[in-house]
């Protein structure tokens, strides 16, 4: 079976199944009424029919403001924003921001930026972990009161040996027991700036021996000497993200505090903490884990994403090669696009490898209902109509979305010279292609069938020139006498049109899991040397009024968007996404 083949059924399949899930979010049927609830929709019915917390529901969306946002992220946002939506609850948007050596403002303005773009508004004021500091700082005092957490005066590296290993207990500290006054008067010391960093730390009091490594007496505090970005200097320890994530949800009145995956492990100690703080008539936060999106071609984290940009293999956060919110943006995807692949793809326990081309789908789906009509030529061979006037110009009307009736018309130009496809042409033809070769007639999209009678060639014996006639029967590109013909090709007027740099985009890595490291390779080696490619390309002269944020359809081509540099006077496109058997689409139209 041909690639071709098996991408029409897969594009089949998918709109299949798509439109069964649109069912489900275009109908009023109540929550309860839909069939296939996800398993945390299920946890959270089950709660409200028990009248848990009131029968409130209280999410939040918790991003560290020490990058940028990606793909993964606005799959959680979209869940999260998304549950409160469907159940009438709230969802708070908190920065996490308790390591200010890796924050920025930067960061958390590109955050809020990237939640308003997906359609999603956050419950009052935006929340930041460091407004709870002073209160975190309290509950770390009670607990040292209690007796469940001590100064320790370990190293790093010291605590990594003593913790020791999945299947051997770890050694308690020689700090572990030391008295209550004192473990209260050198924490005061620590967060007044009296001790080194990394001279000591706040650890919590549970059980060196667990099983779970993350019960091994964890970190609660540490000595960190960085300005933050919203309370300067005025502390001198932050709290370690287990400790203030839980407690953070207690303080905000928070009912399901969703995360990823990696964090299951990680709930007896977010459930131990909020033992130690919980009082009567309080909601208690429960945590529920879900599967993060791991996207095919691409990686997530971070860490890497923060390389890719330092060390210049991407232009920055929002290069459209990007998984960034900010680089998808850039490229040209929807915000709708990104909540019906978050729909699509829906709620799982357990990890998998998504494939982009269900992405793409989506991206490709919203486009084709939104995007304007136009025509560009990305490798020009010029085309000679010898029986049409010289010096005349004349505007043809087009359609500027045929999947949309109130986009109306536009005017392009035609003329004696156009411009066509290299590709749509070939000298020698075979029977089945069904383009453009001498003696063959085929039709010009909204203007004139014509036909090659003519190769002009250079020296090398390069095709730089074809003649042609053309039938002044068939204005409109329609049949004069029900004649048929096989072929419809785009083109632009040689005589009016513009210019525009085109980057064409492909996948940023050429293995399906780059972050899969073998044989000693770098997830750099993985890099696609062809994901960008710049081509000069002739367009219709209508683009040139083109405005950032618009879309468009380049006939028989794909999605293309103008990109933030683009000026009038200096066009500049980017490559959404391509069209699936987009000649033989246009072809059945015809």
């Amino acid at each position: 079976m041909s690639s071709s083949k098996i991408e029409i059924i897969f594009d089949t399949y998918i709109v299949s199944h798509f439109k069964k899930k649109l069912f489900y979010m275009t109908t009023n049927e109540s929550k309860t009424e839909k069939s296939s609830l996800n398993f945390i929709e299920q946890i959270i019915e089950k709660d409200l029919k028990e009248g848990k917390n009131n029968k409130a529901i209280h999410v939040r969306f918790p991003p560290e403001p020490n990058g940028y946002l990606h793909i993964g992220h606005a799959k959680s946002i979209c869940l999260n924003f998304g549950l409160a939506e469907a159940y009438d609850g709230t969802c708070n948007l908190r920065f996490d921001d308790t390591n200010p050596s890796k924050e920025n403002i930067e960061y958390v303005e590109s955050i809020k930026k990237d939640i308003e773009w997906l359609g999603f508004k956050w419950h009052e004021q935006p929340k930041f972990t460091s407004d709870y500091f002073e209160q975190l700082y309290q509950y770390a005092i009670s607990m040292i009161k209690a007796g469940h957490a001590y100064v320790c005066e370990q190293s790093a590296e010291e605590i990594a040996e003593y913790k020791g290993t999945p299947t051997t207990a770890g050694k308690e500290s020689t700090w572990r027991n030391r008295p209550i006054d004192e473990s209260l008067e050198w924490f005061e010391k620590m967060k007044n700036g009296e001790v080194e960093e990394g001279k000591m730390s706040l650890r919590a009091k549970i059980d060196m021996s667990s099983p779970n490594m993350h019960l091994r007496d964890p970190l609660m505090y540490r000595i960190k000497r960085a300005s933050h970005h919203r309370t300067g200097n005025d502390w001198n320890i932050y709290p370690m993200y287990d400790f203030a994530h839980g407690q953070s949800d207690y303080i905000e009145g928070i009912t399901h505090s969703i995360c990823t995956l990696e964090f299951e492990v990680h709930r007896p100690l977010y459930d131990w903490f909020l033992d130690q703080i919980i009082e009567e008539g309080h909601i208690r936060p429960r945590q529920i884990e879900f599967a993060r999106l791991n996207l095919s071609y691409t990686v997530m984290s971070k860490r890497k994403l923060l390389q890719l940009v330092e060390e210049g293999h991407v232009s920055g956060w929002d290069d459209p090669r990007m998984p960034t919110i900010s680089g998808i943006r850039r490229r040209g995807y929807t915000p709708k696009s990104m909540r019906t692949f978050a729909e699509m793809i829906g709620v799982a326990k357990r990890d998998n490898m998504i494939d982009l081309g269900k992405l793409e789908f989506a991206v490709r789906e919203d486009l084709n209902k939104i995007a304007l009509r136009r025509m560009a030529v990305m490798d020009p061979l010029k085309v000679v109509i010898t029986n049409y006037p010289e010096n005349k110009i004349e505007h043809l009307p087009a359609v500027n979305n045929p999947e949309d009736e109130t986009a109306g018309e536009r005017m392009i130009p035609f003329s004696r010279e156009i411009y066509i496809e290299r590709e749509d042409f070939m000298e020698d033809a075979p029977k089945k292609f069904f383009r453009l070769s001498v003696g063959r007639e085929v039709r010009l999209r909204y203007a004139y069938f014509i036909t090659c009678n003519e190769v002009i060639k250079n020296e090398q014996g390069e095709i730089v020139e074809l003649r042609a006639t053309y039938d002044p029967e068939s204005k409109g590109g329609k049949s004069p006498d029900g004649r048929k013909v096989k072929g419809t090709l785009h083109w632009v007027s040689a005589q009016e049109n513009k210019q525009a740099q085109i980057n064409i985009y492909d996948r940023l890595f050429n293995v399906e899991d780059p972050q899969k490291i073998e044989n000693g390779q770098n997830f750099l080696d993985n890099l696609n040397p062809d994901s960008l490619k710049t081509i000069t390309a002739f367009v219709e002269p209508s683009l040139g009024e083109s405005r950032i944020g618009e879309h468009f359809q380049f006939e028989r081509i794909g999605y293309f968007c103008p990109d933030y540099d683009s000026k009038p006077n200096q066009l500049i496109f980017n490559k959404t996404v391509g069209l699936k058997d987009s000649w033989a689409k246009l072809a059945d139209k015809d």
